[in-house]
């Protein structure tokens, strides 16, 4: 028997399937679906993703990583993605764990080894689940049976399989995150800024000084690590929160693009348009009458 799925089932089944649910541990998810799942727009921060059941694919640029029962998927950056559930069921929901990666803990443990190996930055990869990696992962989850436990014991658990992580086959990836000094560290201070102010302007002379680096030198390492130009990544914040106020909080098109830093409807129309495929309005409806556009 899967105790690590067993002890995942637990969380998830009290609550609905499909969004993803925090637990009592920071940064711990569970998810559940039972059905395949619509295409999910995404920037996700640095984490990992262990599937128990089921199977998912995630799409960075034109590149697709199907993972499922026993896989983790590793993001190491905060990158545009696209996911969408694969195989599920009422029988055999799909079933996953997902841990965001702490940059404290990271950086406090790579001081102690080598520093990473002069590699090619990938910021998503797949592989087996290792059986250390899943241990940790077990037992942080039991310490939500025990409420009294999780102040006490849930940091060195994190902080374990942290370690495994950095061990293991995803350890040079992972190290670059809390690498002193390194560009993925200081964009990520930079990324951090973004996603706290997403609605307010942000010149990039202020997030390159946030980053220490020149303003050119900022925007060449920002789009090399994630992707996207800093002005893009702000406008992919905006216009994901602004579908969730929508879908989430029956928001207006209108009132959501307000909220998220847009001064012009129409121009935040067009943005949403050529992102999610289909108008706010029309997006929002079939949402709600469980029709999803190809997106």
């Amino acid at each position: 028997m899967d105790a690590l799925l067993e002890a995942i089932r637990r969380h998830a089944d009290a609550h609905p399937a499909g969004s993803p649910v925090a637990t009592a541990i920071p940064g711990l998810n569970t998810v559940r679906a039972t059905a395949p799942s619509a295409l999910v727009h995404d920037l996700p921060r640095p984490m990992v993703c262990l599937v128990r059941q089921g199977a998912k694919r995630v799409t960075m640029g034109t590149r697709d990583y199907d993972f499922g029962a026993g896989d983790s998927l590793l993001v190491t950056a905060d990158v545009p993605t696209t996911s969408r559930i694969l195989r599920a069921d009422a029988a055999a929901p799909y079933y996953s764990l997902a841990l965001e990666l702490d940059h404290a803990v990271i950086a406090d443990l790579v001081v102690q080894m080598d520093p990473p190996a002069a590699a090619v930055h990938t910021a998503i990869r797949v592989d087996p689940t290792e059986a250390e990696v899943a241990d940790a992962a077990l037992r942080l989850m039991k310490l939500l049976d025990r409420p009294a436990s999780i102040p006490v014991l849930q940091a060195q658990l994190v902080r374990e399989m942290h370690y495994w992580l950095l061990a293991g086959r995803h350890g040079e990836a992972i190290r670059r995150l809390g690498w002193p000094g390194g560009h993925v560290d200081r964009i990520a201070r930079a990324v951090k800024l973004l996603r706290e102010g997403y609605a307010d302007p942000l010149p990039v002379e202020r997030l390159a000084a946030e980053a220490g680096m020149s303003p050119s030198a900022f925007h060449q390492h920002f789009k090399r690590l994630t992707s996207l130009s800093p002005l893009q990544f702000q406008k992919r914040l905006r216009l994901i929160e602004a579908r969730r106020l929508m879908h989430a909080q029956g928001a207006s098109a209108s009132s959501a693009a307000y909220a998220v830093g847009y001064e012009s409807v129409p121009q935040f129309t067009r943005e949403y348009g050529r992102m999610f495929g289909a108008t706010p309005v029309a997006d929002a409806r079939n949402a709600i009458a469980g029709v999803h556009q190809p997106a």
